[in-house]
């Protein structure tokens, strides 16, 4: 009996301790759509990834030119001279995914600059949270974006604002008045035209990996 009594003092103990813990919420959308140099970011992303993307193309397209043109050259060539073209063609075809491995591939090119204009900005936003969760005293601070799924959450959770005033101490960010919602489309670290830009990368290194 002593032992039942104990242990549903354990249990109201728990609850009592989880019902007391403050929590709130944050929409990593909202906050990353409002400030102007993840923006930016994103746009210098696109850039490098359309031009290497372009760069990478044209390689792979002189390889198909010179497969194409051995095709139509091969029954005229003596043994020695086709090993030769047939070598060239190999080791160009090497050479353009060599190019597609070091622009795109893991700790490649892309992801180095992702690296150098992102994260530092991540960081800003993380140090925001920590420093409101700190001085409010919240237990939890979830991402509403996030994979964690929230079916229901009172606005007067919500952080976002607090954090996006927070990071304008060190970067800046759209004033409270001007703020936009993230755009529609589904959440992620980033939504609407963040997303489309910011993982414009990770589809093109998946294409690449298809070759």
């Amino acid at each position: 009996m002593k032992k039942l009594i104990l242990t549903i003092a354990v249990i109201l103990t728990v609850v009592a301790v989880s019902m007391a813990q403050k929590y709130a919420f944050v929409d990593s959308d909202y906050v990353l759509e409002n400030i102007p140099e993840y923006q930016d970011a994103l746009d210098i992303l696109d850039e490098f990834s359309i031009e290497w993307q372009k760069e990478i193309e044209e390689k792979f397209a002189a390889v198909d030119q010179l497969y194409k043109d051995y095709q139509a050259e091969a029954v005229l060539l003596p043994e020695d001279m086709k090993r030769q073209r047939e070598n060239e063609i190999i080791q160009k075809e090497k050479e353009a995914k060599d190019l597609q491995k070091q622009r795109f591939g893991r700790d490649g090119d892309l992801f180095m600059k992702r690296q150098e204009l992102i994260q530092p900005i991540q960081e800003k936003i993380y140090n925001a949270i920590e420093e409101i969760a700190e001085s409010l005293n919240y237990a939890f601070v979830f991402d509403k974006a996030g994979s964690l799924t929230i079916l229901y959450a009172k606005a007067k959770f919500d952080i976002s604002d607090d954090v996006l005033d927070e990071v304008g101490t060190v970067m800046q960010t759209v004033r409270r008045e001007d703020r936009k919602a993230p755009s529609s489309g589904g959440s992620s670290t980033s939504s609407g035209r963040q997303r489309g830009n910011s993982n414009n990368a990770n589809k093109m290194i998946d294409q690449h990996k298809e070759r």
